[in-house]
């Protein structure tokens, strides 16, 4: 008997068990049993849930019976936990792809700091009901689960473990982001075949090649799991967001505003400064000093250097000045704590890029709380900001918000620029879901969304594919239907 799958070695179905973002945005787990073994897609950190804390410690089952892990893309919401996974005994190899496994070390490192620093806060406050103030792991924890990455090429059949092959193709979330795709041996009966979506990014996006479609030879899939972030609803086109992000920023630079963009540190921020130059450079704003208050994103911005040849033509033209797309003239890195901090003292106009993009830790609250209850300061938010976390609190139009246990009144105006989200919107979703099921009519499970979103995408995939659509809750175990014989 195969520990922790419930039948003999060689013997049984293909089943899928969802460990986390089933009904929420973060929190991505989900363990692939197989007739020979356990495969773990991602490890993500559960955020901004009240029980957040207590969820993140709920392990994928007993970590030695998984033989290996697929890692879609260095998110904390995907790739969070698997320090806490190393730590908790697991060994097997992880699969990403190069540029995921170059920026989990920035990602890892940044986020054990901040669960230190947590647990500390935690810690001073006394005993809470969530327990052991004791953090999900340390920076010593780090280089231990780096050690298990093994960085893998796009478009490759790769085994990954006993009778299981997995394939990468780009996403077009962020650099390195994948989508994978697994073919899985079963005895007497034609390979399984199950599609994971990952987070699939928007057509069109500057600095990253649009998403490419799993499943280009072979037989169709037999289940597709796919994200559902904004599954109810479509962005703006990428023409009306630059004209609203042009409105904005004018007005903030005549106003002499401060102008507080909270961004994930890989992706969004480098999405942000090529906007903001692309902005000076037409001439239709002046160069404003733009201060990029997160070490994590600086180091990252030198990956999105390394890689570019991954990456779009925007990101490897240069122009007469012979400045690529990230090379912003006004652009201040600001790398320590008192260079963070000496900002509060400067004067508009200027843009802060900062961390965490949802507001929910990082240096990005410090700034919300000195300059919130000040009218000469603008929050732009540019993407998804999940239940529960300080960044949905100020789009949902709160009057105050708490921060560092001072109630802090909101002065300063909230714009939120959906245009610019690294996620595909409701038709694209649809337009995804149809081509990666290519003509065949396997069932499609949604996770990594909200239960409205899940339900508003579950109704358009059953109206226009005329597809079963699954909505897995915590915990809940999947069968993959097994492949019609040919």
């Amino acid at each position: 008997m195969r520990p922790g799958t419930g039948y003999p070695d060689g013997l049984g179905d293909v089943r899928i068990e969802f460990w986390g973002a089933a009904g929420e945005v973060t929190g991505s787990c989900y363990v692939v049993h197989t007739p020979r073994a356990r495969v773990l897609i991602d490890a993500g950190l559960h955020q901004g849930e009240r029980e957040a804390f207590e969820h993140n410690q709920r392990l994928p089952g007993d970590l030695s019976s998984i033989d290996s892990m697929v890692l879609t893309h260095a998110h904390l919401d995907h790739a969070g936990r698997l320090p806490m996974l190393a730590r908790k005994g697991y060994t097997g190899p992880v699969y990403s792809t190069a540029p995921t496994a170059d920026l989990c070390e920035i990602l890892l490192m940044d986020s054990a700091r901040l669960q230190e620093a947590d647990a500390a806060r935690r810690a001073r406050k006394g005993p809470t009901q969530n327990g052991d103030p004791e953090p999900l792991y340390t920076p010593e924890h780090v280089p231990a689960a780096l050690a298990l990455l093994r960085p893998t090429s796009l478009e490759v059949w790769t085994p990954v473990a006993p009778g299981v092959q997995a394939r990468l193709v780009d996403s077009g979330h962020i650099l390195g982001s994948a989508s994978v795709e697994l073919k899985i041996d079963r005895p007497g009966e034609p390979a399984a075949r199950v599609v994971f979506s990952g987070d699939i990014g928007p057509r069109g996006m500057p600095l990253l090649l649009d998403p490419t479609i799993p499943g280009s030879e072979g037989s169709p899939p037999d289940l597709v799991v796919m994200e559902s972030t904004y599954g109810d609803r479509d962005h703006r086109t990428l023409e009306s967001t630059i004209s609203e992000l042009r409105e904005i920023m004018h007005q903030a630079i005549w106003a002499k505003e401060r102008v507080l963009i909270p961004a994930f540190a890989i992706g969004r921020s480098q999405l942000a400064i090529y906007y903001l130059g692309r902005l000076a450079g037409e001439g239709v704003t002046p160069t404003l000093p733009v201060y990029l208050d997160s070490p994590m994103a600086i180091a990252a911005m030198k990956l999105y250097h390394r890689y570019a040849d991954q990456l779009d033509e925007r990101m490897n033209y240069r122009g007469a000045r012979g400045r690529s797309a990230l090379d912003y003239p006004e652009l201040h890195l600001c790398e320590t704590v008192e260079e963070s901090q000496r900002l509060n003292d400067r004067d508009g106009p200027l843009a802060i890029i900062a961390g965490s993009g949802m507001c929910n830790g990082g240096r990005i609250v410090h700034h919300l709380r000195h300059h919130l209850w000040k009218r000469d300061t603008r929050v732009l938010i540019p993407g998804y900001q999940a239940a529960n976390t300080l960044g949905r609190r100020l789009v949902s139009g709160a009057a105050s918000v708490r921060i560092f246990g001072d109630e802090i009144p909101i002065r300063a105006k909230i714009d939120t620029v959906g245009g610019l989200s690294a996620h595909a919107g409701r038709s694209e979703l649809i337009e995804w879901a149809a081509a990666s099921r290519r003509g065949g009519r396997c069932p499609i499970v949604l996770t990594h969304g909200e239960d409205p979103q899940r339900e508003s995408l579950a109704l358009a995939l059953s109206e226009k594919l005329g597809a079963r659509v699954l909505r897995p809750a915590f915990g809940e175990s999947i069968e993959v239907p097994a492949p019609a014989r040919t």
